[in-house]
């Protein structure tokens, strides 16, 4: 049987940057091949994609799916321990992407192991979707495998994505949907001139004041049982020419909406436009629609993955589609349920990533609860 710490290590050690796998995806290769599974590799410009499948079953119902790729380190001073070498401390195993998410993709090995050879028939039902873009341009990745099945139609019933989700212990939280994300690129054009002849520019900063005030506390809709009311943040405005005697010419401003399913892209897109019309603003902008949200309703997946949480942890897990995007979006296009479950989220992307050791053992031993309520009972 697979050591799951060595695992970790060995995935660990490679520093697969996005988009960059650095052979991580080799280690699972060599493993899926000696238990009988055929992988299609996928490569998209930088990116390594693969989608493997038990050679008995080119169909699978259930896939599980995550990717092999981290964010970068940062200042490497900070850290406690060499970032690319996981490192156990106290309980903990430190290093870059041990919680997103090599993590949960070591424990998926060890349950699919372990469940080949619990239930070599059944086992035939899991597939793997694994990517090495989800961190950076995602694009090159699981929508290219997607694409891929597409064309070959090839369906499955359900999904598991392996991201971080636990907020406070292993198995408080599973992501059955995601809220959809739309930035704007705004810009502002005014008349730059000298500070003290105002009369002779026009500044933008001021020209988009009161336009910011009802934009920033605009009600945008309510949500509902599942989603929280739709949300706007600005993440960056900028004017001037970095002098005191100078009026800018410009105001450039980025933000973005995470939005609920009552509400659509086209008609946030339409609120921002008529404020800024009824402003009388001289503007430019520019959209850029990152995902749309979606919706896993409770059912088998759902229900099946819940049971195994609470008699491996003892937690009842709430459901939530709060937080950022993933390749889950992409994913519930094809019709599937998806849900995500991992590991704790506390040190994702953080200086000093890390989670408890223990945690990875039992979420591989809710991934194998899993697999036997879904496939099995």
């Amino acid at each position: 049987m697979l050591d799951l710490t060595k695992l970790l290590i060995d995935l660990v050690a490679c520093q697969s940057i996005t988009p960059h796998d650095a052979e991580c995806q080799q280690i699972l290769i060599n493993l899926l091949r000696n238990w009988n599974y055929e992988i299609t590799q996928l490569p998209c410009q930088q990116a390594q994609n693969f989608w493997a499948v038990p050679r008995d079953n080119p169909k699978p119902r259930l896939i599980l799916a995550g990717h092999t790729d981290v964010v970068p380190v940062g200042n490497l001073n900070e850290w406690h321990f060499t970032p690319f070498k996981a490192t156990l401390h106290n309980g903990n195993i430190y290093g870059r992407g041990v919680a997103d998410m090599k993590g949960s993709l070591a424990a998926m090995m060890i349950a699919v192991e372990k469940f080949i050879a619990d239930f070599p028939i059944q086992a035939t039902d899991i597939g793997f979707l694994i990517t090495s873009a989800e961190e950076g341009p995602s694009e090159q990745g699981t929508p290219v495998v997607l694409d891929y099945l597409a064309l070959q139609g090839i369906h499955f019933d359900w999904c598991v994505v392996g991201e971080p989700t636990c907020e406070k212990q292993l198995g408080d939280t599973i992501k059955n949907g995601r809220r959809g994300s739309l930035t704007g690129h705004l810009i502002i054009k005014g008349k730059q001139g000298h500070i003290a002849y105002p009369h002779l520019a026009q500044n933008p900063i001021h020209s988009i004041a009161q336009m910011l005030h009802e934009f920033t506390t605009m009600e945008w809709d309510q949500g509902n049982d599942y989603f929280q009311p739709t949300q706007m943040q600005i993440s960056n405005i900028h004017a001037g020419t970095g002098v005191g005697n100078v009026i800018p010419g410009q105001l450039e401003m980025l933000f973005n909406f995470r939005y609920a399913p009552t509400v659509t892209a086209e008609q946030l897109k339409q609120k921002t436009e008529q404020l800024l019309q009824q402003s009388n603003l001289s503007y430019q902008l520019t959209w850029t629609h990152y995902g749309e949200p979606f919706l896993t309703i409770p059912g088998a997946l759902t229900d099946s993955l819940s049971r195994a949480i609470t008699n491996t942890c003892d937690v009842i897990p709430k459901f939530s589609t709060s937080g950022g995007t993933s390749d889950a979006r992409y994913i519930a296009k094809t019709g599937a349920q998806v849900v995500e479950f991992g590991l704790c989220n506390a040190t994702i992307h953080q200086i000093n990533e890390h989670v408890l050791m223990e945690d990875i053992y039992r979420l591989s031993d809710i991934y194998y609860q899993l697999f036997k309520n879904l496939l099995i009972n």
